[in-house]
């Protein structure tokens, strides 16, 4: 595993943790391919129940590291934000796992739309969003385009990418940009109490959630509801839904084991 990024497991928890913090934590192609091999990792490995993606100093990400975009051997624009960002988009969706993006500074360009593909966003306060691109010429990518309509509504999706102006944690809360917004002191604490709390839930079933809210939203109802027929027959097979079941009638806290 590069420098770039760092691995610590708490229990069941694994951190990610994006290490280029004199960069802000912006990409380049080396970070790129050992997020995406962190993300795999985590996801076959069935100690890991919960995923947490955070940031090292000040920012959480700053999206893509200019430096290496503007070099005389730059890669082509168009390799960079497929083996970069889309697989890492499309690895953070589809990972049967809940993932929490721990937003501790700026989150920007693409770094934001890292965050906002997790599946909860926990932020500092003192933290900011920044659909950054329109300042340097560019569209939102890194699903931006499809995730800000969803998560705000179209208007406010629009200003976001147009304007590209920060919105503050709290902020970001209230709109619906994200899931939580916390005091700077009570951070670290909120987020670990959170992934610690899912890295007890039954796996299996939030993973099979997790695929369902993401195919649903293309979806129509006759189709959904089938998705949820096949997906709760397989929730149903688990041990933890045996367990589930067996907690309730015996007035007891569960002890899920993820399968």
């Amino acid at each position: 595993m590069a420098d770039s990024i760092l691995i610590e497991d708490k229990g069941a928890v694994r951190y990610i943790t994006l290490n280029r913090p004199k960069s802000y934590n912006s990409f380049n192609r080396e970070m790129g391919i050992a997020f995406q091999e962190a993300l795999d990792n985590a996801s076959i490995e069935n100690s890991v129940r919960c995923i947490v993606i955070k940031g090292e100093g000040r920012a959480f990400c700053t999206g893509q590291d200019l430096k290496e975009v503007t070099a005389h051997d730059a890669p082509n624009f168009k390799v960079i934000v497929e083996e970069t960002y889309n697989k890492s988009i499309k690895r953070i969706s589809n990972i049967r796992k809940p993932i929490i993006a721990a937003v501790n500074g700026v989150a920007a360009g693409a770094g934001a739309n890292i965050a906002l593909a997790c599946d909860l966003t926990i932020a500092k306060e003192s933290a900011s969003f920044i659909q950054a691109f329109s300042k340097i010429g560019l569209i939102p990518d890194s699903g931006g385009t499809w995730w800000l309509p969803r998560l705000v509504g179209m208007q406010r999706a629009k200003a976001m990418a147009f304007f590209g102006n920060s919105v503050g944690a709290c902020e970001a809360e209230r709109i619906g940009l994200i899931y939580k917004c916390v005091g700077d002191d009570k951070f670290d604490e909120t987020v670990e109490e959170t992934a610690s709390k899912l890295a007890t839930m039954p796996t299996l079933a939030l993973g099979l959630t997790k695929a369902a809210f993401l195919e649903g939203m293309d979806c129509d109802l006759n189709n959904q509801l089938a998705r949820e027929l096949d997906y709760q027959f397989t929730a149903a097979e688990s041990e933890d839904y045996v367990e589930g079941v067996a907690s309730f009638l015996e007035k007891r806290s569960p002890n899920f084991k993820g399968k």
